[in-house]
């Protein structure tokens, strides 16, 4: 089975019964992402994986079951208990796998459609966070 394919079925199965903060599937960020890096199967991947052991850490042995590479990025994309802001982007950084993922990531996440259906209160503060988080990839907000 092609490895994203196998992902995708995986982060269906492991978000299956998640909402967003508005409500939403869960699972239809994750396919955004994974649509955003199309067309570089790792990548794909990833991306399907990039929440499934942070959200779902019963499913990690399966995460773990990936190539070396994908199970390496989604590593450095799960954020853990102990690690400051600064180590996780930079473990992300350091990754270009990870990085790929995680711009595909912040980008859908501050997506103004994606915003409209929150509070202003919490669209302002994801914009900030989201505004943050790309400068300290080292990619400028557009």
């Amino acid at each position: 089975m092609d490895i994203a394919l196998r992902a995708a079925a995986l982060a269906r199965r492991a978000h299956a019964d998640q909402v967003d903060k508005a409500g939403h599937p869960y699972i239809g960020h994750v396919a955004r992402v994974a649509a955003r890096v199309h067309g570089d199967p790792e990548a794909e991947a990833v991306a399907w994986l990039h929440d499934v052991v942070e959200d779902c850490p019963y499913f990690a042995d399966e995460v773990n079951a990936f190539p070396a590479p994908i199970v390496a990025a989604v590593q450095c994309l799960t954020r853990r208990d102990g690690i400051t802001a600064e180590a996780y982007y930079a473990a992300i950084r350091a990754n270009p796998l990870a990085l790929k993922v995680k711009l595909a990531d912040i980008a859908d996440n501050r997506d103004p459609a994606r915003l409209a259906y929150l509070p202003d209160a919490m669209a302002q503060r994801l914009t900030e966070k989201y505004a943050h988080a790309l400068h300290a990839l080292g990619a400028a907000p557009t």
